[in-house]
Order: structure tokens, then C-alpha cells, then sequence
């Protein structure tokens, strides 16, 4: 269907100057007419050049500097409180868009579609597709689990097997429809809440509901669709509207993890009640616990600041200073070289080609012929991904594996993990655990047991405490 309406595309981004170009070069293709658009770029105070960058290429968007980095709630309130200021008549949509997507040609027109055929549907999402994994659904849109404090993503992880291989730029031109590939999808569904990575709203809805609460990031957008359903408006997504995101699988849970605990709080406080936000405290403690265990300490408190700050009252951003630094994974190879080290033991659980340090342990094993290096092999496949290794075989009954760890204790310097895919048991049988992913990596202490028996009662005092 053809559509006279005027959209203002709200687009947030921080330091993310590669990511936001690619998203603007593929909003110059939509099946959308572009003198119907004004895009509007908040930049939260980038330092990477982003602004300059922008500047350049593009001469027909409108650019609003922060001052300083204010998150993406602060970011979207002021693209948002700029439209507020617009004459009622000027949009009928606001499309709001996270700044390290790419949109489907029909991306937007789909949305628009939505909206213009459901009277009753003030928000329209677009299914989100894993930018490192094309072919792999994200979420079409999602529900939120009330008395649990928790997400549940729809069609979380389905894949459109045929799309395997097809570069990304051919996705995003060839005529896409999930409601036609996916069993018993419907082309359009009613849902709780759909991310800002792709969410057209209704411009009188939106001012009606007014701005996000001040989370700074995470959660803002779920509570606003929240608060416009409980209005009595309808949230939709759409099967035909698709937008590519970097998977939460690639991004290494941090300093975020404040955010998403504190936040799912003050949604529940106002949306849910107290039971919610007590079995939400409690899930929260055994997260605590889970993360002192795994030998990230810092993690773990920040899980305890979260409640805290909660119930003090505290919003917005915080300073977060962690104790441990995080390098680029090419630098890896100076904790290995570093001669105080003479042992290693090295999980299956760790890809050692997608990280790129298989390359980097070869050359350290020849420069090192006297560093000993322990590869654990999988219970459920033989094969290993280093060469001239000390095999360790697990068996596949977990209480015999954990066994096996315990008799591992205390003879090697340092043990490699997953951020993906963390052992927990690997974490206690080293003096250090070395924590990598894809990008980066992170040497931090053992877990001690005094310290977790200390967290462990403290835990135990705060569980019975809550609700009192």
C-alpha cells in the first residue's frame, strides 16, 4: 500500500561511527518515499569522529549533539523531546532505530502498513535478525515475564536455514517474508513490548505517553511499551519488517549488568507490585552468588549495587569503575609469554579460531617449548582445536566431571575460559582464570572460599530480608 505519512527516524549512537554510516546507507534504499522522511541523529558526546563523519556524507539529516554521554534513554528523550516541540501536525510516525542495526528495504513500509490497517495497534515493531548470524531470529518482538523479572523473546533462536551463506547486503534487497518460512507464524502478532531497535509509533501516542523513565539504558524502551499498553493501545510485530542487530550472544555481560538489574526492578515496582519485585530480588541474589563463584567478583557486586540503588531511589547513570582490566584479544599472547607461567589447562568450550587465538597459542608453543599446556576434550566430541596438547578427557556424568575437576586443583597457573560458555568448576583449580570472548579478555583472581562463604551468609540475611 502506498502511504502519504510523514516519519521522523530517531536514531541514538555513541561512539559507534561504522555502525551508524551502515545503518544510514541502508535507509537510503528503503521502499519508502524519501520526502516523507527527516532523520534525526542524537550523538551522546561520540569521541570517535562520528559527528565529522556524518557531517560528510550525509547532507540530509539533522544532527543534535549531547554534551555528554546520557545513554540511550537520554538520547531517545531528546530526539523525542525535540519531535514533543514539533507542530502536532508535522508527523504522523516516529521510527525509532538503535544505531548498530541495517533495515530490510521494506523495513519501514511493513510498519507503516501495520499501523494504517490496526486503528487499535500504536506501536509496530520489526522482527530482529542476528547480524553475525543472518539467518538466525534475535526476537519478533517479546513478552515479559511479570512475577519474574525475565524476558521471553519469541521465536527466540528459530533460523531461516536457506539464508545460510547469503551475504547480509543480499538479505536486505530480496524480498523477505517470515510468516512464509516459519511454521505457524503469523504476519502480524500482538506482543508486550518491542525493542527501540525498530519501533514505529504513533506521534499523538507517543506524546500522550510522554517520555522513557531515566534508566539511562536498558529496560526503557520495554516499560514504555508497557505503559502505552496499559493505556489501552495495542503492541504489534511484524513478520514482514526485518532488521539486522548484533546478537546479545557477542556482547560479554559488564558493567550492563547494573542496568538490567536495577531497571527490571523499577519496571516491576511499576507495573507488577511487590511480589514481582521480590521474587526479582531473589533472582538477583542467586545471580550474585552465581557470579562470585565463576571468579568475577566485581560482577557480583555490582548485582548487590543494583539492589541498593533500587531501593534508595537512585535512576539514571551511575559511575561504574571496574577493578579488572579488559584488552583486545591480539594482546593475549603477553600473558602467555610471561615466564612465571608454566602451566595452562584450556577448555573445549572456548572457539579458538572464531576468538583467533589458535594462532597465537601455536606461536607460543614453539617460542615455549617448556610451557605446558592441558586441553580439555569435550565428553560429547574427541576432537581438539590445539595441536600438541595434554589431553584431559571429561567424562559425560556431571558428578563424575566435577570429580575430575576437583583432582585438577591447584596444578596450573592459569585456566582459560568462556565468556560464552563459563565452566563453572574450571574456575577453582587455577591461580588466575583467563576470561575471553570473541574481542577481548580479562585475567582476573580465583575465587577464594572464605570470601564466598562470607558472600554466601550475607546472601542468605538479604533473601529472608526481602518483603520485611
Amino acid at each position: 500500500m502506498k502511504s502519504t505519512a510523514k516519519i521522523l527516524i530517531i536514531i541514538v549512537t555513541w561512539n559507534k561511527k561504522e555502525y551508524v554510516i551502515d545503518l544510514l546507507n541502508s535507509l537510503s534504499v528503503i521502499n519508502f518515499p524519501r520526502e516523507q522522511l527527516d532523520i534525526l541523529v542524537i550523538d551522546n558526546a561520540s569521541n570517535d569522529g562520528t559527528v565529522e563523519a556524518l557531517e560528510a556524507q550525509f547532507d540530509d539529516i539533522e544532527i543534535i549533539r549531547n554534551a555528554e554521554n546520557i545513554g540511550g534513554t537520554g538520547g531517545f528523550n531528546t530526539g523525542l523531546a525535540w519531535a514533543f516541540d514539533q507542530p502536532d501536525s508535522r508527523y504522523d510516525y516516529l521510527w525509532l532505530l538503535d544505531n548498530d542495526v541495517v533495515v530490510h528495504k521494506n523495513a519501514l513500509s511493513e510498519l507503516v502498513t501495520v499501523l494504517e490497517e490496526n486503528s487499535e495497534t500504536a506501536i509496530a515493531g520489526s522482527t530482529m535478525m542476528q547480524l553475525d548470524y543472518p539467518w538466525r531470529i534475535n526476537e519478533m518482538g517479546a513478552f515479559v515475564d511479570q512475577q519474574n523479572g525475565t524476558l521471553v523473546f519469541n521465536r527466540h533462536y528459530e533460523e531461516i536455514s536457506n539464508w545460510q551463506g547469503t551475504p547480509i547486503d543480499d538479505l536486505l534487497v530480496e524480498d523477505a517474508d517470515l510468516s512464509q518460512q516459519l511454521m505457524h507464524c503469523q504476519p502480524v502478532m500482538d506482543v508486550d513490548y518491542v525493542a527501540a531497535a525498530s519501533l514505529l509509533i504513533r506521534a499523538p501516542v507517543a506524546r500522550q505517553a510522554g517520555l522513557w523513565m531515566d534508566f539511562f539504558i536498558h529496560f526503557d524502551d520495554v516499560e514504555w511499551c508497557l505503559r502505552i499498553g496499559k493505556a489501552g493501545h495495542r503492541v504489534a510485530v511484524s513478520a514482514k519488517s526485518l532488521i539486522w542487530h548484533l546478537s546479545a550472544a557477542a556482547k560479554v555481560p559488564n558493567w550492563i549488568l547494573y542496568y538490567d538489574n536495577r531497571n527490571i526492578l523499577y519496571l516491576l515496582a511499576k507495573h507488577s507490585g511487590d511480589i514481582a519485585v521480590n521474587n526479582a530480588i531473589r533472582n538477583i541474589l542467586k545471580k550474585t552468588l552465581y557470579y562470585k563463584l565463576i571468579g568475577k567478583a566485581d560482577l557480583a557486586e555490582l548485582h548487590l549495587q543494583a539492589i541498593s540503588d533500587f531501593e534508595q531511589g537512585l535512576t539514571g547513570k551511575k559511575t561504574i569503575q571496574l577493578p579488572y582490566k579488559f584488552e583486545r584479544v591480539a594482546e593475549i599472547g603477553r600473558i602467555l609469554n610471561d615466564p612465571s607461567i608454566k602451566k595452562i589447562i584450556v577448555p573445549w568450550t572456548i572457539n579458538m579460531q572464531a576468538s583467533n587465538i589458535q594462532n597465537i597459542f601455536v606461536g607460543v608453543m614453539k617460542k615455549r617449548p617448556e610451557l605446558e599446556v592441558f586441553y580439555i576434550v569435550s565428553p560429547y566430541d574427541p576432537q581438539r582445536q590445539l595441536p600438541n596438547t595434554i589431553p584431559i578427557a571429561m567424562p559425560k556424568f556431571v558428578v563424575s566431571r566435577y570429580i575430575k575437576y576437583f583432582r585438577l586443583r591447584n596444578q596450573f597457573d592459569i585456566a582459560l575460559q568462556s565468556d560464552y560458555q563459563t565452566i563453572f568448576p574450571l574456575s577453582w583449580i587455577a591461580r588466575k582464570n583467563l576470561f575471553v570472548n570473541d574481542e577481548n579478555f580479562c585475567l582476573r583472581q580465583a575465587p577464594k572460599l572464605s570470601e564466598v562463604i562470607s558472600l554466601s551468609i550475607l546472601l542468605v540475611k538479604k533473601w529472608f530480608q526481602v518483603g520485611k
